[in-house]
């Protein structure tokens, strides 16, 4: 049993990854400012609330027990939001990731899990985008999430702290016992609003870009269902702590889904018409980006086994009715 640190496990993924923890025998607490996570979502371990750009309240967190790792989560995630305002990403993304490793060099702590991003990427012009694939981001979320990686090497060359960095792909779907979820104020993410127009939530759905170089026009993503991302955390401490050397992993399925895909295999799993209103692209969305995963697989032993769409869409649909409400068109 490994005891892990999880800044941002009120979230999205972070509380999914502490479920996961739990169910394979390890103990997670939780550390966050609750500003974009949920209380009710820390059901498995305690939680410290404070927030990783005060340096005081990580060391209060490492001082209250012994962790073997951390596993991190928490950071900012809209790419709009961070072309219009990259201060914020650049506060909270890059110098919470530093307070967090000068934090775990006080406390001897020397094993670290990045929550990274595809957006590093930028827009490589590739059908399958490997490890090995050049970091070009083409906007400050992925160039925070990029210059984070930095942090963890140069961390790891000064001072010996092991980290592996998982770059992944759409995070979709949600725990399908229906405990916790996708809920995001604002909501970013396509799958959501798509299902939030089969409720009646909202009038229609903005498909922004119909122009890409794809074969329907639309931008192509690989959607990864957030319960194997979980899985993947758990192999990646698991791999740390049997004393592996630092790596970088794609996490994704090495099929992407364009957005009018999407669309369709949601009106096919909710049952209801999406109303669907075209828009521009959005600036720093690149056309196409698919996971190459075999790294993943052959190292960590790691498979996505719920991202297909269907199995996606039909767990967030689930944890949609319930969160929010039946169909009220």
């Amino acid at each position: 049993m490994a005891r892990i640190l999880i800044t941002g496990g009120a979230g999205y993924v972070g509380s999914h990854a502490a479920k996961a923890l739990a169910e394979a025998g390890h103990e997670g607490v939780v550390f966050d400012n609750l500003s974009t996570g949920h209380r009710e979502f820390v059901r498995w371990g305690r939680l410290i609330e404070g927030d990783i750009r005060d340096a005081a309240a990580l060391d209060g967190a490492f001082a209250s027990e012994k962790f073997e790792a951390v596993m991190h989560f928490a950071a900012l995630a809209y790419v709009n939001e961070s072309v219009s305002q990259p201060g914020k990403y650049y506060d909270v993304n890059i110098a919470g990731t530093r307070n967090i490793l000068e934090a775990m060099r006080r406390a001897g702590v020397g094993k670290f899990v990045l929550s990274s991003s595809c957006a590093v990427y930028g827009e490589p012009g590739t059908a399958s985008i490997t490890e090995e694939t050049r970091p070009e981001p083409i906007n400050p979320y992925g160039f925070t999430k990029l210059v984070c990686e930095h942090l963890l090497r140069d961390y790891d060359v000064a001072y010996g702290i092991k980290s592996i960095r998982l770059r992944y792909f759409n995070a979709a779907g949600c725990d399908p016992s229906l405990e916790i979820g996708e809920d995001h104020d604002p909501e970013p993410h396509l799958i959501p609003l798509v299902l939030d127009a089969a409720m009646g939530r909202r009038a229609s759905i903005s498909m922004f870009g119909t122009d890409y170089p794809t074969p329907d026009g639309t931008a192509i993503r690989d959607y990864i269902h957030v319960c194997d991302l979980a899985d993947a955390h758990v192999r990646a401490i698991e791999h740390l702590v049997a004393g592996s050397d630092s790596d970088t992993f794609n996490l994704g399925t090495g099929t992407g889904a364009s957005v009018a895909e999407l669309i369709a295999a949601a009106r096919n799993v909710t049952g209801h018409e999406i109303q669907v209103v075209r828009a521009l692209r959005r600036p720093g969305d690149p056309a196409r980006l698919v996971a190459d995963p075999g790294k993943a697989k052959r190292e960590l032993g790691w498979t996505a086994l719920r991202s297909d769409l269907p199995t996606i869409l039909g767990d967030a649909w689930a944890w949609h009715r319930k969160r929010f409400g039946e169909f009220k068109g």
